[in-house]
């Protein structure tokens, strides 16, 4: 169904999940602020109770792009609208699905609550059909939201009311795309895939909402257009499992995405009753001593921190091709990946790391929980599955890292028992990507060891790791709370230099001495990361960060996305060969 060219973020929000008959509830809504949190005994989830503003979605409260731009703390918004259904929507049901709204929501349809979800990144849907009636419908949404509260991740929105530091303006309520579906009563609810290049097939369980035993399912592969595989089963309940076998293989590697295309078809009773296309990548992953490899092949990973945030959309970038800029800007600079930072990304955002051959880690932004009583999984786990169950078919995605920097809240140490259950539950949903526990500090239970290492003297920064190449002493920036036992190892924080000469504020925050020139800066650079790279024990690097955000002045791009030195210098520096990569080579050879 074709989307009014003038609607914000007008494309399929969820590109490995794609059904044609959609319609974007994306622009003009009516908006309020609720600071008492009174709206609900005043009314204003009735669909004859207007509200007092207006907001263009899905865009927050807090930025330049929702027309609204408040930036102080809101205890809860509301939204609504009208929508009308298609005539031809008459059989089977219709779904209502949110991107992300931020945080605790309740949706009503015609006065009628359809449903609540609690979580601020993950993506959920209600079926709204015995709701909606013939003619025109009013959906109402309800958002709390309290970063404050220590009960919810937060990520890097501040919680005080100016941004200040690595934290920044906050996001509350809808802040990704809203839109409506129609499907059978019997209809495709989910996948998993598990690529097999070395079998050449690819493993699929299909879930299936609503009874369709006796039917069949039916998955085709395509490459390029071309038939590549085909199979189907018989469907005996909500899940089917098969393997598609494949005739022709093209593996997935970063910088070279060769991506098959995926259609799913379930027949029932003689009909087919829905149709999702989708599409996947050939690509394992694995851990060999201390090297990373992807698809057999050693491949250091050459990272950036990329925080998400947009200076005028804030958590949401203002148009699709703002997502692909992003990953072309840091593919520019030589970077091969990112760390996704304290924020689960949109699906948009993997689809464009999918098609661009580029590697991203897959983080929550735990920042803002308190994790020192197990009492905080209750609001961790469940929304970190939803997202994992989500992202899970990404190619792009090489590894899952629940938590970052678990710092002590006001002296209290992490129970070391939430980060335990989240790593062995990660490890049971995800068997085949890697899990850290938590980035930095404080490890418990992880498959990779990583460090952030913000010392911006090269020689110092070079000489703590020296040990570790000849079997000594290996660096541990806690090793009072955490114990190094032999995983692969990276530095997952680095650099982070603070630059920009043209931004005069006296907030302006960077890591470490700003350096008096760009030629001090370029050499402060090279130093750093050519310690890692000469490093034959260190399979990656993360440098902080691609660009700033607001008064984090350390980006190698200022935050309007412009280049602060000429990319070919820094890309030079982030290309050459890696001392890990080289030993594999050699072994090939040999």
């Amino acid at each position: 169904m074709k989307q009014p060219s003038a609607l914000p973020r007008p494309e399929y929000p969820r590109p490995q999940w794609v059904r044609q008959d959609w319609i974007n509830l994306n622009g003009p809504w009516q908006f309020e602020i609720d600071h008492g949190k009174s709206g609900k005994e005043r009314g204003y989830q009735e669909s004859g109770h207007d509200l007092s503003g207006t907001i263009t979605v899905p865009f927050c409260p807090e930025s330049k792009l929702s027309g609204v731009e408040y930036k102080d703390f809101m205890a809860a918004v509301w939204y609504k609208r009208e929508f009308s259904v298609p005539d031809g929507w008459t059989n089977g049901k219709i779904l209502l699905h949110f991107g992300a709204v931020d945080y605790e929501t309740e949706v009503w349809v015609n006065g009628i609550s359809v449903g609540k979800h609690r979580g601020g990144y993950s993506s959920f849907s209600f079926d709204i059909t015995s709701a909606v009636s013939p003619g025109t419908n009013v959906v109402t949404v309800y958002a709390e939201d309290d970063v404050r509260s220590g009960r919810q991740p937060r990520g890097k929105q501040s919680g005080r009311f100016y941004s200040h530091g690595c934290d920044y303006t906050r996001t509350t309520g809808i802040w990704q795309t809203v839109w409506l579906e129609q499907v059978s009563e019997s209809y495709l609810s989910d996948m998993k895939l598990v690529p097999d290049p070395d079998n050449k097939c690819a493993h699929l369980e299909v879930q299936i909402s609503g009874n369709a035993a006796g039917g069949t399912l039916n998955a085709s592969a395509f490459f390029e257009g071309n038939p590549a595989g085909n199979v189907s089963a018989v469907v005996s309940g909500p899940s089917v499992k098969l393997t598609l076998p494949l005739s022709e293989i093209h593996l997935w590697e970063v910088g070279n995405a060769r991506l098959y295309d995926l259609k799913l078809s379930l027949h029932h009773e003689g009909q087919e009753r829905d149709t999702v296309e989708s599409y996947f990548g050939l690509r394992t992953v694995r851990l060999d001593g201390m090297a990373f490899r992807i698809n057999g092949k050693s491949v250091f990973q050459r990272l950036v921190l990329d925080q998400g945030f947009y200076p005028e959309g804030v958590y949401t970038a203002p148009s699709d091709e703002d997502l692909r800029k992003d990953i072309e800007i840091s593919m520019g600079l030589g970077f091969n990946g990112a760390r996704l930072h304290e924020k689960m990304f949109e699906p948009r955002f993997l689809y464009w790391a999918d098609r661009l051959g580029y590697l991203v880690w897959g983080e929550h932004a735990n920042w803002g929980l308190d994790i020192t009583t197990t009492e905080s999984l209750a609001s961790f786990l469940p929304e970190w599955l939803e997202g994992m169950e989500r992202d899970f078919n990404h190619p792009a995605l090489i590894g899952w890292c629940p938590f970052n920097e678990t710092w002590d809240q006001d002296g209290t140490k992490q129970h070391n028992d939430v980060l335990c259950i989240v790593y062995e539950v990660t490890k049971r949903l995800d068997p085949t990507r890697p899990v850290i526990d938590t980035s930095g500090n404080f490890h418990v239970m992880t498959d990779i060891f990583d460090l952030h290492d913000y010392d911006q003297n090269p020689l110092t920064f070079r000489a703590r790791y020296e040990a570790m190449k000849t079997g000594g002493e290996v660096y541990n920036t806690f090793p009072d709370r955490q114990k190094y036992e032999g995983q692969p190892y990276f530095i997952s924080e680095y650099g982070g230099i603070w630059w920009n000469p043209d931004q005069k504020d006296e907030k302006s925050w960077g890591y470490g001495d700003r350096p008096v020139s760009e030629e001090e800066f370029i050499e402060r650079y090279e130093g750093l990361t050519n310690a890692l790279l000469d490093h034959p024990m260190m399979f990656g690097f993360c440098y902080t960060q691609l660009y700033d955000v607001e008064q984090e002045v350390n980006g190698l791009y200022t935050y309007d996305r412009q280049a602060k030195f000429n990319p070919e210098v820094i890309r030079r520096i982030n290309s050459r060969p890696a001392a890990i990569e080289e030993m594999d080579s050699s072994k090939s050879l040999a």
